[in-house]
Parts: structure tokens; C-alpha cells; sequence
């Protein structure tokens, strides 16, 4: 080819709108700096606005229904009870008690004397809200007519203290027989800061992708560089050079999900050589969205997506269509 011709072809395929790479924009707990966490009325917001993913965490009741809920029991940072008091510290373990008595509880309005009320003063204020099964989530991406939408669901599980949670077996055990009740496994990604529940998912519903949630930092880290951890379910990074892309494809995950402290250009590459998507938690500033962005990231967890929507659309990726839904 002439070099006339070769500046022809280049000039032309410069003109052409090549489309953005994929980017996940996930709301953590619908978006609580917005909304009230793990509610219909968060991810309500989130579908309205358009994000790719909403991200959220499970507990089991006494009668094994999976509710919507960070906590491995009723929250006193925000679960009110019918006397109009918030629950007494330490909270109530969803597996003592059975889902009618968790729909008494009202957690629209974050407890005012609360530390969380500090760190999240604009979310808004929705009285009577109440904690969702993961099957009225579902409903509500149906109603909401968004068939791209996923949903990053979080098995609540601590090694440290079996007796809030059900055990890994028959945690993974109801929450697929609910996936294929409802004809969501294509919908899904199941992440876990504890492994063993996600090896149990990639060996019963191979299809599923899972998400190994690790944190490396801190005074209590689940995957430590340089020794074992009961979170690890064996894939201990310290037995795979301190990488711990490294023991993420060793346990045969196909999502790495860091705290974004942990996140460096360098293990980015890394996860991308091994097959491993990259999607950090939780990321609220919009230079450290940016910063990742710019890493390579896969996508970002973000309390948020109203800001990480602006962030992605700065670095010219392009943004999911919001579906308006009501509760």
C-alpha cells in the first residue's frame, strides 16, 4: 500500500465513532449516599438514573427466605421498630427470626445519633421503607423494563462467626434454588468476601460469574499478602507470590473486586494477563473514579453513580440507558 493510500485509510478511520469499551457502573446498595441502602427505593433510583449493574448483599431469615441487607442482622444505624425506637446494638440476627417480623421494621430514615448519619447527611429521607426479599428485587427490574441491568449479590457470610448466617452450603443451596425459580442466573454475578461460598457456586452453577471480594489493607484484611486467612476457603495469596489476581484465578473466579486502595496499574495488568476483570469498591470521589478509570479498570462500585456516571462520560465511555421505576 501506498503511503498516500495508508494516510488515506487512517484518515478515514478517524472518522469513524468507534464505540467505548465496556465499563461496569455499579450502585453500591442502589446508592446509598443517595437513597436509602438496599431498598426498592435505592434501586429504584439507580435503574431511573442507568447504571450497568446493581450491587447489593443478602441475609437469610429464620424461614429461609434472602432479604436485601448489609448486615447479618437488623441494623440499629437504621432498622426502626414498630414502637418507633431504632434497634438496640448489637442488632438482630436475620436467622432468629422469620421474614414477617423483618417487615416491621422501617429503614427509610438513618438513625440521626448515628455515625453513618454523619458520613452520608444528603441521602434522602423515605419514612416506611422496608427491608426488601431478594424476589421483590427481581420484580422490580422486571417492572422496570431494563433487560441489561445486572445484579452483583453479596453472600453474607463471616468465618469468624457462623451463628449470624447460615453455613456456606445451605446459604449457596437456597440462593440458587431462588435464581432458578425466578429465572435470573443470567442476571447475576455472586460475590463473597468469603470464598468458600463462591467455590460452592462455580461448582453447582458454573455459569455464574463470581466475584472475589478481598481486602488487603487495614487492621483486619480478609486476603493478606504474607499469611493464611479463614476467608481464603486455601487460595491464600502468600501461597501464590503475594499476588492476589494470582489466587483469584487459582480459585477459578473470573471477577477481581479489591477495596480500590489495593488497586495499582500494576496488579490491574496482572488480573487483565490472568483473564481477570478488575471492578474496585467503593469508590465515591470523582478524581479517584477517574484515576481508576485511567488504571484500566473494569468497572467501579460506587455509593455514587450519579457522580461515576459523570466521571465515565468525562473519559468518553459511553453511559447505560435509566429506565424510571417507582418502588
Amino acid at each position: 500500500m501506498s503511503v498516500r493510500r495508508s494516510l488515506l485509510a487512517l484518515t478515514m478511520l478517524s472518522s469513524i465513532s468507534l464505540p467505548a469499551f465496556a465499563f461496569d457502573i455499579e450502585a453500591h446498595r442502589g446508592g446509598r449516599a443517595l437513597f436509602p441502602e438496599n431498598t426498592l427505593v435505592s434501586f429504584s433510583g439507580a435503574l431511573s438514573m442507568g447504571v450497568n449493574t446493581l450491587e447489593l448483599d443478602m441475609g437469610i431469615t429464620s424461614d429461609d427466605v434472602i432479604v436485601v441487607s448489609h448486615e447479618r442482622w437488623l441494623n440499629p444505624d437504621l432498622a426502626k421498630g414498630p414502637d418507633g425506637k431504632y434497634v438496640a446494638p448489637p442488632g438482630i440476627p436475620y436467622v432468629g427470626i422469620p421474614l414477617s417480623e423483618v417487615k416491621k421494621y422501617d429503614v427509610g430514615v438513618i438513625n440521626p445519633e448515628s455515625k453513618y448519619a454523619a458520613n452520608f447527611p444528603d441521602q434522602k429521607k423515605v419514612p416506611g421503607t422496608r427491608i426488601p426479599t431478594l424476589a421483590e428485587v427481581f420484580a422490580l427490574v422486571r417492572k422496570s423494563g431494563d433487560n441489561q441491568v445486572k445484579l452483583n449479590i453479596e453472600t453474607k457470610i463471616d468465618p469468624n462467626h457462623p451463628e449470624n448466617s447460615p453455613d456456606p452450603e445451605r446459604f449457596v443451596t437456597l440462593l440458587l434454588d431462588l435464581l432458578k425459580k425466578e429465572h435470573f442466573e443470567d442476571r447475576v454475578i455472586v460475590q463473597s468476601f468469603d470464598w468458600r461460598t463462591l467455590q460452592l457456586v462455580q461448582k453447582r452453577a458454573p455459569g455464574i460469574p463470581t466475584a472475589y471480594l478481598s481486602m488487603s489493607v487495614g487492621p483486619q484484611p480478609t486476603a493478606p499478602l504474607d499469611k493464611p486467612s479463614v476467608w481464603t476457603a486455601g487460595f491464600d495469596p502468600v501461597s501464590h507470590g503475594g499476588s492476589v489476581p494470582a489466587a483469584v484465578k487459582a480459585a477459578g473466579g473470573t471477577i477481581w473486586s479489591p477495596l480500590y486502595y489495593d488497586v495499582t496499574k500494576e496488579n490491574v495488568e496482572e488480573s487483565h494477563r490472568l483473564g481477570l476483570q478488575v471492578l474496585p469498591w467503593t469508590v465515591n470521589k470523582p478524581e479517584d473514579m477517574e484515576r481508576l478509570i485511567d488504571m484500566g479498570v473494569d468497572g467501579i462500585i460506587s455509593d455514587r453513580p450519579d457522580l461515576l456516571r459523570e466521571a465515565a462520560k468525562k473519559k468518553g465511555i459511553t453511559l447505560p440507558i435509566g429506565h424510571p421505576v417507582s418502588p
